[in-house]
C-alpha cells in the first residue's frame, strides 16, 4: 500500500463536533493589543498638530525653509504643553529623507521613511533621549560628549534630547559648555525644562530659546471634544469646560482626565458635568455660585447648608474654598475688564452670573474676601478637622461681608463731621439688600456742650468701638485765627509773612528746598520789622544768601521787604530753637511723677525720642501762640513757649481707655 492510499484510508475529522479524540476544537488565541492612553495615542507627530504654540511653529517652519536651523534648542514651559513632543518632531524634521529616500531637512517630515518610523518608535540609534532627573552627574554628560565624536550610524544628524535639563549638577553643566558652544556639524542638542531659572545663563546664551505657552481653556475644551468624538463618546460642553479648567493649560493632564472620564461614563449616552465633578472631587459649579452669593449676602446659615451638601456628596471643602478663590478672581476680572463678558474663555453661565456679582460688589469687598479666603485655605491644611476649619472660614466671610469697608467708614465720618454726627452707615445683608447701621459720633465741642470728646478705637475688619466711659479730656487752648488774605484778594495772591518763621515756611511752600534748608539751619534773625528784615548768615552757608532771599520775596511781594545783612548775634536759628524746645520737653517729662516712677522701677530704661504733636515742623509751638504773646512786645518776634502749650500725650493712639479707678493723669507743664 503506497502512501497515497494510506492517506485516503485515514478517517477524516467530523465536520461538526470534536476532533480525532472527541475534543472541542481549539480556538486560536488572538493576542489583544495593550491599551494606549489618550496622551500617547493622540500625541502630535507634526508641527501642525501642536495646539496653542503658533509662534514656535511659525519660527521653526521659517528656520527650516531658510536652512537656518540652530545647533541647540531650549524648550521651556509648564508640564504637558509639548516640550518633549516638539523635540521629537524637530529630530524627525532634521533626519527625514522623504518617501523616495532623497529628501533633506524639512518642517513636514513624511512619517514613513525608516528614520521617521524609528524615531516615532523611540528606537533610533542616532536620536538619544536622557532624563536629567535620574542622570544628573558629570559622568553622564561625559558619555554624551564622547558620543558626539562619532558620526551618525543611520541618520543625517545625531540628536541629543535632554529632558528636565535644570536637574543637571553644576559640574555637569560646566562639562557641557564647550561642546555646546562648538558642537560637531552633525550634532544637535535639544533641551527641555520646566524651571528655566535654574539653568545657568552660560547655557541659555548658547541655545535658541522657545517658550511654550499654556494652552487656553477654550482651545483645550475644543481639542478634548474632537478626541472624544473620535473615541465615540459624547461630552457636554460644561463637562469639557471642567476638564479643561482642571488641566490648567496642560494637554497631557487634560487627556489623562478625559481618559478617566470616558471610563467613568461608559454605557451612558453622554458624560455630563455632574459625573466630571464627582470624578474630580469638585462641588457643582452652580453650588459654588450659590455659596458665593450666600457669603457675600451675609447668610451664614445658608452658607453652612450648602457646604454641608457638598461634603455629603464627597467634595473636599478645601477644594471648595479653592473654587471660591477662583470664582472671586473671575468676578474681579469681570469687574476690571468688562470686555471679558463677551469672551468665549468663560462658559455662558459663568459670564452671566459673574457679571451680576461684578456689578453689585465693590472692589474693596472683593479684596477683603480674597484676603480672608487666601488665609483660610492655608489654615485648612494645618487644621486637625478640615471641615471645621472650612466652616469657620465661611462664617468669617459672612461676618466680614456685612461690615463697612474702610472707604465707607471714611465717607460716613466725613458726612457726620459736616452734619454733626455720623449716621446711616451701610452694610450689606439679607438677600443682597442694604441694612442700616447707625453710628453717632459727637464731633463738636462748645461751652454749652459738656459731653466729653469721642475717642475711637479701631478694631479688625474696619470696625470701631466707642467706650462707654471716656475720661474728660482738657480742651486745647484757643488759638489765634489762621491767617487770611485781605478782602478783595484772591487765593492766587499770597499773604505777606508776619514773622520770620512764616517767611521761612513760605520759602518752603514755593518749592525752594535748598534756600529753605539754609534759612532754617544757618540764618540768625536779628530784627524783623517789615519792611526791614535784618539777618546774620552763619558760617558754612552760601555767599550772598540774603540776595537770593530778596529776589524770591520781590517776585511774590514786590516792595514789601528789604533784607539787610547784619553782624549782630541775633536769635538762634530755627533748628536750634526747635532742639531747645525738645530738650525742655524732655526735662519736663523726666520730672513727671509717672516717668520718675517708671525709671525707678526699671533702672536700665532710657527715655526715647520725644514726639510732641503740638509742635510744628520746626519743633516750635504754634506760630499763633507766639504772635499772641508777642503782641504786647516791641514788634520783634521772639522764640517762646509757656503755660499755654498743649498737653503732651504718653499713651499710643490704640491704647485702651483708663477706668475711673486708674491713676489720674497729671498735666505736664
Amino acid at each position: 500500500m503506497d502512501d497515497t492510499e494510506d492517506d485516503h484510508e485515514m478517517p477524516l475529522p467530523l465536520a461538526e463536533g470534536g476532533g480525532f479524540f472527541d475534543e472541542a476544537p481549539v480556538t486560536p488565541v488572538v493576542e489583544a493589543k495593550p491599551y494606549r492612553v489618550l496622551a500617547r495615542k493622540y500625541r502630535p507627530t507634526r508641527l501642525d498638530d501642536l495646539i496653542g504654540q503658533e509662534a514656535t511653529v511659525r519660527i521653526l517652519r521659517r528656520a527650516f525653509e531658510l536652512g537656518r536651523v540652530a545647533h541647540a534648542f531650549m524648550l521651556t514651559g509648564v508640564r504637558g504643553v509639548g516640550k518633549t513632543t516638539t523635540a521629537r518632531i524637530i529630530a524627525r524634521a532634521l533626519n527625514c529623507v522623504g518617501v523616495d529616500g532623497k529628501g533633506g531637512p524639512t518642517a513636514d517630515p513624511c512619517g514613513v521613511c525608516p528614520n521617521c518610523v524609528a524615531i516615532l518608535a523611540d528606537r533610533h540609534p542616532d536620536v538619544l533621549e536622557m532624563d536629567a532627573a535620574s542622570r544628573t552627574g558629570v559622568d553622564d554628560v561625559r558619555e554624551i560628549i564622547e558620543a558626539t565624536r562619532f558620526r551618525p550610524m543611520q541618520a543625517r544628524m545625531k540628536v541629543f534630547i535632554i529632558d528636565e535639563v535644570h536637574m543637571l549638577s553644576r559640574n555637569a553643566f560646566n562639562a557641557l559648555l564647550k561642546t555646546l558652544e562648538e558642537p560637531p556639524a552633525q550634532v544637535t542638542f535639544i533641551f527641555a525644562t520646566t524651571e528655566l531659572r535654574k539653568v545657568p545663563v552660560t547655557v541659555l546664551s548658547r541655545c535658541q530659546r522657545f517658550d511654550l505657552r499654556r494652552i487656553p481653556q477654550d482651545l483645550l475644551a475644543r481639542h478634548f471634544g474632537r478626541i472624544a468624538e473620535q473615541e465615540g463618546v459624547r461630552f457636554t460642553e460644561d463637562a469639557l469646560t471642567l476638564i479643561a479648567r482642571a488641566a490648567d493649560g496642560s494637554v497631557r493632564d487634560g487627556l489623562s482626565l478625559l481618559d478617566q472620564a470616558i471610563a467613568q461614563g461608559e454605557g451612558t449616552e453622554s458624560v455630563g458635568a455632574d459625573l466630571v465633578s464627582d470624578m474630580l472631587g469638585l462641588a457643582d459649579r452652580g453650588m459654588v455660585f450659590d455659596l458665593f452669593e450666600a457669603i457675600m449676602g451675609g447668610q451664614p446659615g445658608r452658607a453652612l447648608e450648602i457646604s454641608g451638601e457638598a461634603h455629603e456628596r464627597g467634595a473636599d471643602l478645601g477644594l471648595l474654598l479653592t473654587d471660591l478663590l477662583e470664582l472671586l478672581h473671575t468676578v474681579s476680572r469681570l469687574k476690571a475688564l468688562p470686555a471679558l463678558r463677551e469672551s468665549r474663555d468663560l462658559p455662558e453661565s459663568e459670564r452671566r452670573r459673574g457679571a451680576q456679582f461684578a456689578d453689585r460688589l465693590p472692589v474693596a469687598a472683593l479684596g477683603r474676601a480674597w484676603q480672608i479666603l487666601l488665609k483660610g485655605v492655608g489654615e485648612i491644611e494645618s487644621a486637625p478637622d478640615r471641615r471645621g476649619a472650612a466652616e469657620m472660614v465661611l462664617l468669617r466671610l459672612c461676618h466680614a461681608s456685612v461690615l463697612p469697608t474702610p472707604d465707607e467708614i471714611i465717607r460716613e465720618i466725613r458726612q457726620g463731621g459736616a452734619g454733626g454726627g455720623v449716621s446711616d452707615g451701610t452694610a450689606r445683608g439679607g438677600e443682597g439688600a442694604l441694612v442700616s447701621a447707625h453710628l453717632s459720633l459727637p464731633t463738636g465741642h462748645s461751652d454749652s456742650d459738656d459731653r466729653p470728646r469721642a475717642a475711637l478705637k479701631l478694631v479688625a475688619n474696619g470696625g470701631m468701638v466707642l467706650p462707654d466711659a471716656i475720661p474728660q479730656i482738657a480742651p486745647l487752648p484757643e488759638l489765634a485765627p489762621p491767617l487770611r488774605a485781605p478782602a478783595g484778594e484772591t487765593d492766587e495772591t499770597p499773604v505777606p509773612p508776619r514773622s520770620w518763621r512764616e517767611m521761612v515756611a513760605f520759602v518752603k511752600s514755593v518749592r525752594e528746598p535748598m534756600l529753605h534748608g539754609h534759612l532754617r539751619h544757618s540764618v540768625h534773625l536779628v530784627r524783623f520789622a517789615p519792611p526791614e528784615v535784618e539777618i546774620r548768615v552763619g558760617p558754612g552757608a552760601p555767599q550772598r544768601l540774603e540776595i537770593r532771599l530778596q529776589a524770591l520775596l520781590e517776585r511774590h511781594f514786590p516792595g514789601h521787604f528789604h533784607i539787610t545783612p547784619s553782624q549782630a548775634a541775633g536769635e538762634p536759628t530755627l533748628d536750634e530753637q526747635g532742639a531747645e524746645v525738645i530738650e525742655l520737653r524732655r526735662e519736663e517729662i523726666r520730672r513727671h511723677p509717672l516717668v520718675r516712677a517708671l525709671l525707678a522701677a526699671f533702672p536700665d530704661a532710657r527715655l526715647g525720642e520725644i514726639q510732641d504733636q503740638s509742635l510744628d515742623d520746626y519743633g516750635l509751638p504754634p506760630e499763633a501762640l507766639v504772635l499772641a504773646r508777642s503782641a504786647e512786645d516791641d514788634g520783634v518776634t521772639r522764640f517762646g513757649g509757656g503755660d499755654e502749650a498743649p498737653d503732651l500725650e504718653f499713651a499710643p493712639l490704640d491704647a485702651d481707655f483708663a477706668d475711673e479707678s486708674d491713676m489720674e493723669a497729671d498735666k505736664l507743664h
